[in-house]
């Protein structure tokens, strides 16, 4: 209070030389009245003040408490998430496998299938071709007895006379008759 009392005390004594300074008598500038309300306002400010900056303490506490639990869930989510895409890709993984050995068994059976398939062609192929030769076999050897038979036939003809027919049907007639 001593060096508030000073400061006006130098305010006052160069307004004496200055013309502008502060009037000394306390009385006569209401000074003591203006300290009482100001120290009456900080007495009660501060306690609404305090307990209003107390309340906000409190919600900025709460505030920081409820983004912590809210870390420490986004954590735990996020460290379930990770552990979720880990097991995906070892599933992933085995479906690509799974996958690839599929692919191989179908393409050993279609080509396993395809080499069946070619054998019975082949097979059936040959038995075709044998079918034929055997055909043609019996067209010319069908051919050749007809050739020969008509040969044969004709040559009978030029030299089958009366007496040869006479003694062809006699040993044919007792033929027949030795068996009946």
């Amino acid at each position: 209070m001593e060096d508030f009392v000073r400061i006006l005390t130098i305010f006052a004594e160069h307004h004496d030389q200055e013309g502008i300074g502060l009037n000394s008598n306390f009385l006569e500038t209401n000074i003591i009245n203006i300290l009482l309300l100001l120290f009456g306002l900080i007495y009660l400010l501060r306690q609404f003040l305090g307990s209003a900056l107390m309340a906000r303490q409190a919600k900025v506490l709460l505030a920081i408490e409820e983004s912590e639990e809210r870390l420490k869930q986004a954590n735990i989510r996020l460290e379930e998430s990770r552990k979720q895409l880990a097991q995906t890709q070892v599933v992933i993984k085995q479906i690509k496998s799974e996958a690839e050995l599929t692919a191989q068994k179908v393409r050993e059976s279609i080509l396993a299938q395809g080499k069946l398939d070619i054998e019975r062609l082949t097979m059936t192929s040959k038995a075709s071709i044998a079918s034929a030769e055997g055909q043609v076999k019996q067209q010319i050897q069908q051919q050749i007895i007809n050739l020969a038979i008509n040969k044969v036939a004709s040559q009978l003809q030029n030299q089958m006379t009366s007496a040869i027919q006479s003694k062809i049907m006699e040993h044919s007639i007792k033929q027949l008759g030795g068996k009946i």
